[in-house]
């Protein structure tokens, strides 16, 4: 998705997503997982996914709060959703939403056959078996808090994006956090920071900034917290998003023990 030529300046870690209690309960969480992984899934890691599955919709949010306000609106639409992942790459995040939403018709080009006829876009599908799409519903209620919060309203439209999003990105989780558990450890790790042209390059991160080691700990039939910061890790570019995700994920975890 191209880039917009004009890019506001982002407020990095000034943004909305503060730590704080996730409006998507370890009970939706571990449903989630529930369709992926007949693993385990502890209380911390439950904890943990809600906590980067919220901080990822707050950036969303953030960034359509954003678009919104240049037009002097409240009430976000589907258009905003669009000029945030636009300006920032970081939020292109639940990938396989656009092609079951139409405010991402077209973007995510037009397939042809092998007689260069065109292939009709998928259709809703009417089958039983759990998914991401079919369980976006879910999360309705997490999303408005989250909106709520932030003093702002979306259409009916928005909302389902947001829904689907966050159910596809929460999917996306427990189906890496169970391949780490599988293969001892991140097999595919590394670090991509997004630089936009004209921009100076963000500093680097911590050696300690992720955590992630190549070998986990632990038995191979329970996903733990620490499989979750490794998930995060393939989920989210090298950016800011990614780093404060983990933060604060550590954090929640941390705050749960302790209650």
């Amino acid at each position: 998705m191209a880039a917009q030529p004009a890019r506001p300046e982002r407020r990095g870690t000034e943004t909305a997503s503060v730590p704080g209690v996730s409006p998507f309960k370890p009970s939706l969480v571990k449903a989630v997982f529930r369709d992926v992984t007949s693993m385990h899934v502890s209380r911390s890691a439950a904890w943990a996914a809600a906590s980067v599955t919220r901080t990822v919709l707050m950036e969303i949010i953030d960034g359509a709060r954003r678009a919104a306000a240049e037009e002097a609106r409240k009430k976000l639409i589907p258009g905003d959703l669009l000029s945030a992942i636009d300006r920032n790459v970081e939020l292109e995040v639940g990938t396989k939403w656009y092609d079951h939403s139409p405010t991402f018709r077209g973007l995510t080009g037009v397939l042809y056959d092998a007689d260069g006829v065109l292939v009709p876009s998928r259709q809703r599908s009417r089958s039983r078996k759990p998914s991401a799409v079919v369980g976006a519903h879910r999360f309705e209620a997490g999303v408005k808090k989250l909106l709520r919060s932030q003093g702002a309203t979306a259409v009916p439209a928005m909302l389902r994006d947001l829904d689907g999003i966050a159910s596809v990105f929460l999917t996306d989780i427990a189906r890496d956090a169970a391949m780490v558990v599988r293969e001892g450890g991140v097999k595919r790790f590394g670090t991509v920071t997004p630089v936009m042209s004209g921009e100076p390059a963000p500093p680097p991160f911590p050696k300690d900034s992720f955590r992630a080691l190549p070998a986990r700990r632990g038995d191979g039939r329970t996903i733990g917290r620490d499989d979750i910061l490794a998930a995060t890790t393939i989920q989210l570019l090298g950016g800011n998003l990614r780093q404060r995700a983990l933060t604060e994920a550590r954090q929640a975890t941390q705050n749960a023990s302790a209650g």
